[in-house]
């Protein structure tokens, strides 16, 4: 199926799948520059270790398993940013080992944007789509389960709305919620709640926002919030920045029924595949791009997308947008943020000039 993401353009496929606002805090947001790929400028005997290959819009998880926390990497776009380099490649991090070994992929093609969530000592992927020769792009149906122990996959009943670039989160150590994204042709507004137990799926209430694919978001305590994202827009239709902040309160008696309010807008500019991740009871997000993109790194507006180089977490209890700490280098193109315990990592994505890394950056939790 040919999806409207993608167009011929100069004889070439050329992907396109495709404002800005500020709110004073009163406190600057820290990491203002732009740094260089790498491990977040760290360099010692503890620094984290560089992925095998360069890797962006890969899905990430963190698990404890019985020799202690590990970091897993799965498929993604490798540094052609081709469709040919669309990649199965999976890798796995034992922290404190110097370095990562390559794992078992997930069974099917090379996709992108998927998701990954940790959940009972097993990893379930979520998801992403396919990229053809002719730049046909095609949304996956399937749910791939890791056990970390054997490293063998499994298979989960598959999503009822296939979905990429979604948000995701595990609430309540019970479900996992998948937020809108993109399916085949277009975004939906779907929220759609995976139970482990039961390995079934039902339909909780749609976000009221505009649909959005490459969004970020997470879920903290009864809580999911999410922000930005690429929206579509008609006549002509193409693909702009929807910069816009969501809280959906989940009633913890029916988990399908979702309170949905819009929030003040969050610090610095509206973004596109930042990484995020529920911590605690806060929600941390850092990079990303003001300029949607596809998997090239170049916007729908023939503009090169850049990363933005700042932090922001959304404290649930007190309502607040609050200043993070950045990385030491600035990037994009993420599905996640994989939380280790109380170390989080983001891995790979795309640096200045849209160069795929291979770099692992453990980015400070706020106080």
């Amino acid at each position: 199926m040919q999806a409207v993401r993608s167009v011929l353009l100069h004889g070439a496929p050329t992907p396109v799948r495709a404002g800005l606002r500020a709110l004073s805090l009163g406190a600057a947001l820290a990491g203002t520059g732009c740094g260089t790929p790498g491990n977040s400028g760290d360099s010692g005997p503890d620094a984290p270790p560089p992925l095998p290959m360069p890797v962006a819009n890969n899905a990430v998880a963190a698990l404890e398993t019985s020799t202690g926390w590990s970091v897993f990497s799965f498929l993604g776009i490798d540094s052609t940013k081709l469709w040919s380099g669309v990649t199965t490649a999976s890798f796995r991090w034992d922290i404190g080992s110097p370095a990562w070994q390559a794992i078992e992929p997930p069974p099917g093609p090379g996709r992108l944007a998927a998701t990954a969530q940790a959940f009972d000592g097993r990893i379930f992927l979520f998801g992403g789509y396919t990229v053809a020769e002719d730049g046909a792009e095609q949304s996956v149906p399937q749910v791939d389960i890791l056990d970390p122990e054997t490293g063998r996959w499994g298979r989960a009943a598959p999503m009822p709305v296939p979905v990429d670039d979604a948000v995701s989160g595990v609430w309540r150590d019970s479900l996992i919620f998948l937020v809108s994204g993109w399916h085949d042709s277009d975004n939906v507004a779907a929220v759609q709640i995976y139970d482990p137990e039961r390995n079934a799926w039902e339909q909780a209430t749609p976000i009221p926002g505009p649909p959005v694919f490459g969004h970020a978001g997470g879920i903290a305590g009864d809580a999911i919030v999410y922000i930005d994202g690429a929206r579509v827009q008609a006549d002509p239709r193409t693909f702009v920045l929807e910069a816009s902040s969501w809280l959906g309160r989940i009633d913890p008696l029916e988990p399908a029924r979702i309170a949905w309010e819009r929030l003040p807008d969050h610090p610095g500019p509206g973004l596109y595949r930042a990484a995020a991740a529920g911590i605690g009871s806060r929600i941390l997000f850092a990079g990303g791009s003001a300029n949607p993109y596809n998997y090239n790194g170049i916007g729908y507006d023939g503009r090169p997308a850049e990363p933005w180089a700042g932090a922001f977490a959304f404290d649930v209890a007190t309502e607040s947008w609050i200043a993070a700490e950045a990385p030491g280098t600035s990037t994009m193109d993420h599905r996640g943020i994989a939380l280790a315990g109380d170390r989080t990592f983001i891995v790979g994505g795309m640096t200045a000039g849209q160069q795929v890394t291979e770099g692992l950056a453990e980015l400070p939790v706020p106080d």
